[in-house]
């Protein structure tokens, strides 16, 4: 690490800067959220993102199947949380089953083949 003198200081002050205004350009491309940027959708408008009627999403915070955050009696949903909450939804397709089957026969078989 190279020392730095007083008269390179603005050159390395502007240099970090650049850095910084690099990084925080990636973060914003990539959608990468921190909780005070992230949308916060009240009962209605968490209903009309996800497509349910207003009474079924109240029914699956009941059940503690979504993600909410609750103040007094208001309901609060993060946009994040949501879309996470249906990617976990995500069922494999019949590729991926097969792949995720097949691996652990070829590790197998291969190991009955050492034996």
């Amino acid at each position: 690490m190279e020392t730095l003198t007083f008269d390179h200081l603005p050159q390395a002050v502007t240099q970090l800067l650049e850095k910084v205004n690099h990084i925080e350009s990636l973060l914003t491309e990539n959608g990468i959220h921190s909780p005070e940027t992230d949308n916060l959708f009240t009962i209605t408008q968490a209903a009309t993102f996800l497509n349910l009627a207003v009474p079924t999403l109240y029914s699956k915070v009941s059940r503690k199947e979504i993600p909410v955050n609750k103040r007094g009696k208001r309901l609060y949903f993060y946009k994040s949380e949501l879309e996470d909450w249906i990617r976990q939804g995500r069922k494999k397709t019949y590729t991926e089953i097969r792949e995720s089957i097949a691996l652990p026969r070829r590790i197998t078989q291969n190991q009955r083949r050492a034996e």
